[in-house]
Order: structure tokens, then C-alpha cells, then sequence
């Protein structure tokens, strides 16, 4: 009885993680297209705002790195994927990584002198 009520425990969590999963990665897919629609208002002109643009890019840089973390948290590790369905230009997948956070120090910095 104890071990019916355990197992029914665990399929009842694993059911719970695997929604939220689902729904952080249905959330992180929104915002990449916000962020590629945003981009895309703004192409790449001669009279453009060059700096707006490129706070653009990487902003949808950010979001592409989040939305492929979590693909990959959810077991989808095909980036080309998700390149090709949402036509993320290559600039944006350059600058594919994690915000930096202002005050942040890289690792080798940080253990320097310590």
C-alpha cells in the first residue's frame, strides 16, 4: 500500500514538472518571437538607430539562449530547429548568450587574488 502511494506521489510530481516545463518553455518561445518581431521593425538601414538595433539583437540573443536552454532542460536538443522555424537571423544567433549582469566579473577574475 505504502509503495502504491509513494509511486503515485512520484508520477503525480513528475507530471507537475513536466507541465511547467511545458509552460516555461511555451513562455520563453513567446518571448523570442517578441523579441525577432521587435528586431525585425527595425532592419538594418543606412538611417537607421544603429544603437537601438543593436540592443535589439541582443535582446533577441538573449531570449534565443534562454528558449534553447530550456528546449534542452525538455529533452529537444536540435537548435537548427528552432533557427529554421522562427528564421532567426544570423547576427541574433551570434550574439546567442546569457545577459551579462551589470557588476558581474568573469570566473577567472572573481578567483584571482583570493
Amino acid at each position: 500500500m505504502a509503495s502504491s502511494l509513494l509511486q503515485s506521489g512520484y508520477a503525480t510530481l513528475e507530471y507537475e514538472i513536466a507541465q511547467e516545463k511545458a509552460s516555461a518553455l511555451a513562455r520563453l518561445g513567446q518571448q523570442l518571437e517578441s523579441a525577432l518581431t521587435a528586431l525585425a521593425a527595425h532592419p538594418r538601414t543606412a538611417d537607421s538607430d544603429q544603437k537601438t538595433r543593436r540592443h535589439l539583437v541582443e535582446q533577441a540573443g538573449h531570449a534565443l539562449w534562454h528558449f534553447a536552454v530550456q528546449r534542452e532542460a525538455c529533452g529537444l536538443n536540435n537548435i537548427g530547429h528552432v533557427l529554421q522555424v522562427y528564421k532567426v537571423p544570423r547576427e541574433v544567433y551570434a550574439c546567442m548568450n546569457p545577459p551579462v549582469l551589470a557588476g558581474a566579473r568573469p570566473a577567472e577574475a572573481a578567483t584571482d587574488g583570493a
